[in-house]
């Protein structure tokens, strides 16, 4: 009894042993049958185009006094100015966020003598996120009339991108599928399969309009700033066989 026993075992362990160099020729024989076939490797982009519906701004005070603490005071009373300005506007607290604070010695350099101490100089920056564009002129203007003394810019953007980015994919898809009937077209071939397919997306917003400039049109009577238009843009790549 033994003995079939230790004969069974010998006879799985043989098959087994014998399954696995099949099973790597299959594998080898799949890869080598993809070498020896005409493919085309090639890549696409889709873009759609979204109106934007929500805003940041970079923002800030900064003041200067012959003392650190009279600087940090300054620059203390005049930033609750502009955030309580902006709260009027409609701006909720939680939208507002302090995104840099410093405090740094000035000097006055002369040639050949040691700098000169002359005060300090304190800066309070915050971002500034806007959900109703319509409130976004108002909050401008309540900033700059409050005492915002430094600006960076607005950059416009979108509360939920997924919609635009899948109509996106969707154009990308089409562009590298109309792409790879052209090659094969061109070289006499058929589009037999797609074999890979992998992504990369970029959303490509409009640049950030200077703050100063969007100011100063808002100053003048009856100007109106258009946010634009933002471009969402997906990036895709296929490997595509083709036939005779």
């Amino acid at each position: 009894m033994k003995t079939l026993m230790r004969a069974a075992a010998l006879g799985l362990t043989l098959a087994a042993t014998a399954a696995a160099p099949a099973a790597l020729a299959q594998d080898a024989a799949a890869s080598d049958a993809m070498f020896r076939a005409t493919t085309l490797n090639l890549s696409a982009y889709g873009e759609t185009k979204v109106a934007p519906d929500m805003a940041t701004i970079s923002l800030g005070v900064s003041t200067q006094a012959a003392t650190a603490q009279e600087a940090m005071a300054a620059n203390a009373r005049q930033m609750s100015a502009v955030m309580a300005s902006l709260q009027k506007a409609g701006i909720a607290g939680k939208d507002i966020q302090t995104s840099n604070l410093s405090l740094n010695p000035q000097y006055r350099y002369q040639q050949d003598q040691a700098p000169e101490l002359i005060g300090y100089q304190a800066s309070n920056q915050v971002t500034v996120t806007v959900h109703d564009l319509k409130k976004l002129g108002a909050a401008v203007d309540a900033t700059v009339a409050a005492g915002a003394n430094q600006v960076q810019g607005i950059n416009f953007g979108l509360e939920d991108s997924t919609e635009a980015e899948n109509a996106a994919r969707l154009a990308a898809v089409k562009a590298l599928a109309a792409k790879a009937e052209l090659y094969a077209k061109a070289t006499g071939h058929r589009v037999a399969r797609l074999v890979t397919l992998s992504e990369g997306g970029t959303v490509s917003p409009r640049p950030p309009m200077p703050m100063v400039a969007f100011a100063a049109a808002r100053m003048k009577e009856d100007t109106s700033v258009a946010p634009g238009e933002l471009t969402v843009r997906v990036d895709v790549s296929g490997l595509y066989e083709l036939g005779a």
